[in-house]
């Protein structure tokens, strides 16, 4: 058989496989996603500096974006925490946010608590600025823990802001009960303010879930529904992926409290080596995610 030949009937053998329907292997995954959605994380807002302004533009360009609807990871306010932070001070910081996020009237955002949210100076425990449940309150959120679905996704939100950074026992045994309730098929998403595991936590070990082993055992028991679990907290972008969750720390929109930033800064407004910004996530019916962190200029 001479060469000519050989690849005439090489060829014709080449398409017959190519073509036999006994062949074929899974279908490509889809490329369109089933939702776009926007997180923000650390906004610190507060009315000086035209921050709100800048926050305004910040989120003109989030909803450039075409997005679904907004996830809010928390540290939505500058600071409420501090023992010399007064009533009017708290006051004046969530009326700046109120103003701000006004532009987002027609977009569902979910919200959970940051760390620097909550004003423990009031003068007693019945203070109705007290703690967690003023700040569910300035948010719109259900409690101070809550879950919702979109399409095959199933989002939780956790509150970290207990002893050791943890979910106390009653919320995990909800996330726990909650995991174990979600129909076959159905993918879940995890958002919480402090990370759960993050590559920084090696730097900064006390700013991530101390419960980390608790709760990764407990995904690992729900494989095939946890996706991903997304954070904030350390103005810091990087990712883990362990026993098959993606976990995503998506900065800040702050990036540096909305200042210059310092030596340490590889760039304006930058904390240490990521810039501000915000995360647009791409969530597939089959259970894929994808990250993309965009930085902002203001």
């Amino acid at each position: 058989m001479n060469r000519k030949t050989w690849l005439k009937k090489s060829g014709l053998a080449a398409a017959s496989l190519t073509l036999s329907p006994f062949l074929i292997s899974n279908k490509k995954p889809e490329t369109t996603p089933f939702l776009r959605v926007a997180h923000i994380t650390d906004v610190h807002v507060r009315p000086e500096n035209g921050i709100p302004a800048r926050l305004k533009s910040c989120l003109h360009q989030v909803l450039s974006n075409s997005i679904d609807f907004i996830l809010n990871g928390g540290d939505t306010i500058h600071a409420a925490d501090y023992d010399d932070i007064t009533r009017e001070r708290v006051i004046e910081q969530w009326d700046a946010w109120d103003d701000t996020v006004s532009i987002l009237n027609n977009y569902e955002m979910y919200s959970c608590i940051g760390n620097h949210d909550m004003w423990w100076a009031a003068p007693d425990e019945n203070d109705p600025m007290y703690g967690k449940k003023y700040v569910v309150e300035r948010l719109g959120i259900p409690d101070r823990y809550y879950s919702f679905t979109k399409e095959n996704w199933h989002f939780f939100i956790l509150d970290g802001n207990n002893s050791g950074v943890t979910l106390d026992d009653k919320q995990f045994n909800w996330l726990q009960s909650g995991l174990e309730k979600m129909p076959i098929k159905t993918h879940a998403l995890i958002m919480s303010h402090h990370p759960i595991l993050t590559v920084t936590g090696k730097f900064y070990p006390n700013d991530q879930h101390s419960d980390a082993d608790k709760l990764s055992r407990l995904f690992f028991e729900h494989k095939d529904k946890v996706r991903a679990c997304i954070s904030g907290h350390m103005h810091l972008l990087d990712y883990a992926k362990y026993n098959g969750v993606d976990y995503y720390c998506n900065g800040a929109m702050s990036g540096f409290w909305w200042g210059e930033g310092n030596e340490r800064s590889a760039g304006r407004g930058y904390y240490h080596e990521t810039p501000p910004g915000f995360v647009i996530l791409k969530l597939y019916e089959d259970g894929r995610v994808e990250r993309n962190y965009i930085v902002h200029n203001y």
